[in-house]
């Protein structure tokens, strides 16, 4: 039979339909007292039939607190024993993690812990990773994310199911209950956990709140101030959830995919209600690969200035080396691309394959009776070119573009000034920063990868067509590809 607590946190799980239809899920146990109460309550759950999944017990040590960890590690697996649960147990380097990647602590411990987590599952076909916040933590997150700055989505704090990574989703199943509620239930129960003392040093961020400004705001407040939290963030959940619904109806006619490139219809775009921009926003960096932990309320202020016609600027770095930029009025996601850096010309093989900095190019010559002329002519193929080969002067060298390059764009009759064409085409900054001239010994004959030009083009009075690729390690260049609906 479940207790009290046992039977809110069922309730919990079946409104919002935690466990589905998973066969198997993983606890994230680390042997304190929130995640030991987990392990209990669903071990409860299982054997009144509510969890029908396969449970994995699994403990990430940290390596932070010498023996103490690995006295916790001996805890949980005791534990997962006297329960006859399987478990999984992960050694993870923190300390070195943050030292590499310039992060704190607290940070590289969460994203150690959930790569860690999200591996476990795949490992043994866990569809669910299950984690033992409850409403404290959720007060907790949503303090923290007013103090940064945020919006209806920020504000919803902590959300009972969430899809992390690779298609593993993280669920809350505490998320009902409070700190005291689960320490008595830990004490009906009579049961042990184990205390991490870093939980009370206040120089991590998280414990300064749950120590000093969560009771100081309680001093002063009347009723709960951890379940007044809980019900903002409740509501903005709801919010939230009419402000996505919104957006996937608006999403494959407003946002335009090619690879890790997003273009949102500006027009369109200002058409919308705030929330809805800012979703819209979200959902375009999330799209590219761009982490949401780094960005504030000031990089989102400074996208949508770029939606406007009066807004100033028309670019945007973020951390992680992303950009939005203002193209053709339109909001473009991408990748921050580096130059490409070739300052002295290099010769390029004709036939054969040149090696250049991170670039590649590679020259056939074909002969007429080999070739479809009106194919070569109509056909556009991604990073290839051709041109008449009797038009040109050999050798051919690329090299970067330098001030006082000109050229005849094809289509044209006259000579442009470099410069002043890739403006007039509207190129996008990360485009010209990588573009590359290809010449002869008298002109040049192609801006990679933008345009070749007039006076070396295919005709159908061409006998011998060069053919020429160039491509970079890691393909980042997409101009030429067709763009297709992102959904």
């Amino acid at each position: 039979m479940l207790s009290e607590f046992e039977k809110k946190v069922a309730c919990f799980v079946e409104q919002h339909e935690l466990f589905g239809s998973a066969q198997k899920v993983i606890l994230s146990v680390s042997g304190g007292a929130d995640s030991t109460a987990l392990l209990y309550a669903m071990q409860a759950l299982k054997a009144e039939r509510l969890l029908g999944a396969e449970v994995l017990c699994a403990h990430i040590n940290h390596q932070l607190r010498a023996a103490e960890a690995d006295l916790d590690e001996t805890f949980v697996l005791s534990r997962a024993a006297l329960l006859n649960l399987a478990s999984a147990v992960k050694h993870v380097d923190v300390r070195g993690f943050a030292r590499q990647n310039k992060l704190s602590i607290e940070t590289a411990g969460r994203e150690l812990r959930i790569r860690t987590l999200a591996e476990i599952a795949r490992a043994n076909h866990a569809e669910l990773i299950a984690t033992a916040h409850h409403k404290n933590d959720n007060a907790e997150t949503v303090l923290h994310r007013l103090a940064r700055g945020t919006g209806f989505r920020g504000l919803g704090g902590i959300w009972p199911a969430r899809v992390f990574a690779d298609g593993v989703t993280f669920i809350r199943p505490l998320l009902s209950v409070t700190r005291d509620e689960i320490l008595g239930y830990l004490q009906e129960r009579n049961l042990q956990w184990r205390r991490d003392h870093t939980n009370t040093d206040c120089t991590y961020r998280r414990n300064y709140i749950r120590h000093r400004l969560l009771p100081a705001l309680q001093r002063d407040c009347t009723g709960s101030v951890v379940e007044q939290l809980s019900e903002l963030a409740r509501r903005a959940r709801g919010v939230q959830d009419l402000v996505s619904r919104r957006v996937d109806h608006l999403w494959p006619d407003l946002a335009d995919c090619r690879g890790e490139h997003i273009t949102l219809d500006s027009t369109a775009f200002r058409a919308q209600p705030h929330p809805v921009q800012v979703e819209l926003v979200r959902r375009s960096l999330t799209c590219i690969g761009c982490g949401e932990r780094g960005l504030t309320l000031r990089h989102y202020d400074r996208i949508l200035s770029l939606a406007q016609p009066d807004g100033t600027g028309n670019r945007t770095e973020l951390p992680g080396g992303f950009v939005v930029e203002r193209e053709h009025g339109n909001l473009t996601f991408a990748r921050s691309e580096k130059a490409i850096l070739c300052t002295e010309p290099v010769r390029l093989n004709i036939p054969g394959r040149t090696s250049f900095g991170q670039c590649t190019a590679e020259a056939k010559i074909l002969e007429s009776g080999d070739i479809d002329l009106d194919e070569f002519i109509s056909c556009k193929t991604d990073h290839v070119e051709r041109f008449d080969s009797e038009k040109l002067r050999l050798p051919l060298t690329v090299r970067s573009r330098q001030a006082g390059d000109r050229f005849v764009p094809l289509g044209l009759a006259s000579e442009k000034k470099l410069g002043k064409f890739l403006t007039a085409q509207y190129v996008p900054h990360r485009i010209r920063t990588r573009v590359l001239v290809v010449r002869d010994m008298e002109k040049i004959i192609w801006v990679w990868p933008v345009r070749i030009s007039e006076r070396a083009k295919v005709s159908p009075q061409t006998r011998r067509v060069l053919q020429l690729r160039i491509t970079d390690i890691d393909d980042e260049t997409r101009i030429a590809q067709p763009l297709t609906k992102f959904d």
